[in-house]
């Protein structure tokens, strides 16, 4: 049976269909969506992880049980789960352990723009890299075999457009592990890694790596030679194949499955048959480098492929059409031209508690160190509250770190926000590390209740597991408390005078403190009813007394416009226009109420 999958539930499909057990997350654009598809599977136990190394530690954990087991992360995650990857590359598994990393060209939702292929090469572990959907699944599955064959961890890249793109699948049945279940004291020198083991295995990695490579050339059923016009021959793999197929069809080609290690023989081979050899990739020179290295001659690569940004069929052509058919590229033409179409920035949601948060930061003129998650919105004008962002937790360091240079200087001018997802991926430690260190710093901790960012995933701080299950929730209060934290407050975020005062006594205080938001859920969190707490649903511009100032335009609310018109206020105050609030978007939060000095926006009659 077939069915239409997009590529991230394709691998979820193929992690079931492959027996696993076990599958760990920590949700990240573009991967998000494939434990949201495991958890569906009633046969595999699911969970959202704290971070990325635990997720890994977690899978790697159920793998030495005897189970098959999954963990999953976008790029910048690999990064903090390189701690365990790296040292179970030498361990290596029992049960088969998949390690699905999502890459973001053109950083359509993240913070760098990373080529994950670096890490095989550096970790010594084999990577996948499928192109569509049906591949996502079958690689998945395939995965798991060379992970027990070879006893290794697997790498498997994905990147925005394989995950997030539909195509047909052809859907099987599952097939149950084989591997028994259980732990045994007698593999001690495999999996604890002092060094008088670690010495052996580091041999064995070599040896391993060899017979990867061997298998890459003689079995792997996706490493496929494609034999047609040799004036020119395409090697490539994932994405970047489809889009060379597309434009250039008539060529040979040699598309890559396993990008490392790279089966030498056949690529020797290949080049033999053609005449000039192009290599067409996505972000880095991957491939050309290590092709170059074999003593291969390289017609053109990086030379004429872009190494920032995504792909797309355009974009090889443009690079491509001259050298390869003689004949310049000309771009069709289009009926709209992008200049016409309306911007569309993004935005914090109407009624958001954050937005609130960061417009008390401002007026407080506060040296902002952020983090990652929907309120980095903050960075971009109007509300233009936030200064420094780096990677997840790093902006409770930061903070911290920038005070220990300035000093008393720079009490009342420093603070850290961060939401409670991130806060328990990477932000207690910081934390721990400020009160410890005897810093100054405070920290703004945005309960809300829910992972936003990535489409409302569950966390240890909201009471419910992937699966919808209730579950204990995290204390923030007391998990401060516990690191030595003696000030913490808390504060409701619509409420923008109280929390500029508590704000400005807190980054004042010559000590470690924390902030807590409260009643201030996700607007899109149906479960907790974030509409309930507004008393009024809808508000209007009253035009008798709005004087057009665009105080309100300060917050950035879709919901508010601003409309050009002359007129006059009630008193006689001229002005060049209004203000309109839109009642289909207001959700009544009050904050723009509490901006207005002229009383100027009133409940909608």
């Amino acid at each position: 049976m077939k069915k239409i999958l997009q590529g991230n539930e394709a691998i979820a499909r193929g992690a079931w269909e492959a027996g696993v057990s076990v599958a760990c997350a920590y949700p990240g654009t573009p991967s998000s969506e494939i434990l949201t598809e495991i958890a569906k599977y009633r046969e595999i136990y699911t969970e959202w992880s704290p971070n990325e190394k635990v997720a890994v530690e977690v899978a790697h954990g159920a793998s030495l049980a005897g189970g098959r087991a999954i963990a999953c992360m976008k790029h910048v995650g690999l990064n903090v789960a390189a701690d365990p990857l790296m040292t179970i590359s030498y361990t290596g598994v029992k049960g088969g352990l998949v390690i699905v990393v999502a890459d973001d060209p053109g950083q359509h939702s993240s913070q760098n723009e990373q080529d994950s292929r670096n890490w095989t090469r550096f970790g010594k572990v084999p990577m996948l890299e499928p192109g569509d959907s049906q591949e996502c699944k079958d690689f998945t599955k395939i995965a798991f075999d060379i992970s027990e064959r070879f006893d290794t961890p697997v790498l498997l890249r994905g990147e925005t457009r394989v995950s997030h793109c539909d195509s047909p699948v052809e859907l099987s049945d599952r097939k149950e592990s084989t591997i028994p279940k259980g732990l045994h004291q007698k593999d001690t020198p495999k999996f604890v890694m002092v060094p008088m083991y670690a010495r052996i295995k580091r041999a064995a990695i070599e040896e391993r790596t060899a017979s990867l490579a061997e298998y890459a050339d003689a079995e792997f059923p996706f490493n496929i030679a494609e034999i047609n016009d040799t004036s020119v021959g395409f090697i490539s793999s994932g994405a970047a194949y489809l889009y060379t197929k597309e434009v250039f069809p008539q060529y040979s080609f040699l598309k890559l499955g396993m990008v490392w290690p790279l089966p030498k023989k056949m690529i020797a081979d290949f080049v033999k048959k053609v005449k000039k050899i192009i290599i067409v990739e996505e972000l880095d020179s991957f491939l050309e480098t290590e092709i170059k290295s074999m003593n291969i001659k390289v017609w053109h690569g990086k030379d004429l492929i872009p190494a920032i940004g995504e792909l797309t069929p355009t974009i090889v052509e443009q690079s491509l059409a001259k050298v390869v058919t003689g004949k310049k590229y000309v771009a069709p033409k289009v009926r709209v031209k992008p200049d016409n179409l309306p911007r569309r920035p993004p935005n914090l949601c109407a009624g958001c508690s954050h937005r609130p948060l960061f417009y008390a930061l401002k007026k407080l003129g506060l040296y902002v160190f952020g983090d990652i998650g929907c309120y980095a919105l903050a960075v971009a004008p109007p509300l233009s509250a936030m200064h420094a962002s780096t990677c997840m937790g790093a902006g409770v360091g930061g903070a911290y770190g920038a005070g220990k240079v300035l000093g008393k200087e720079g009490l009342g001018k420093i603070c850290a926000v961060l939401g409670d997802s991130t806060f328990l991926h990477s932000g207690i430690t910081p934390l721990m590390d400020a009160v410890y260190n005897k810093g100054y710093s405070t920290t703004i901790i945005l309960d809300n209740r829910i992972t936003a960012m990535t489409g409302q995933q569950e966390t240890a701080g909201t009471g419910f597991t992937v699966k919808g299950e209730p579950a204990s929730m995290v204390d923030y209060e007391e998990l401060a408390r516990a690191v030595g934290v003696k000030h913490i407050r808390k504060v409701d975020p619509y409420n923008i005078q109280e929390t500029m005062e508590v704000v400005k006594e807190e980054v004042a205080r010559d000590d470690a403190s924390v902030i807590i938001t409260i009643n201030s859920p996700c607007m899109l969190l149906r479960r907790a009813k974030p509409l309930e707490k507004f008393k009024n649903p809808v508000y209007a511009i009253s035009m008798d007394n709005c004087r057009g100032c665009k105080m309100c335009l300060e917050i950035n609310c879709p919901a508010i416009s601003w409309r050009e018109a002359v007129g006059q206020t009630k008193d006689g105050h001229k002005r060049k226009g209004t203000v309109y609030i839109n009642p289909d978007q207001c959700v009544g939060c009050e904050v723009c109420v509490q901006i207005c000095k002229y009383q100027a926006i009133m409940p909608d009659k």
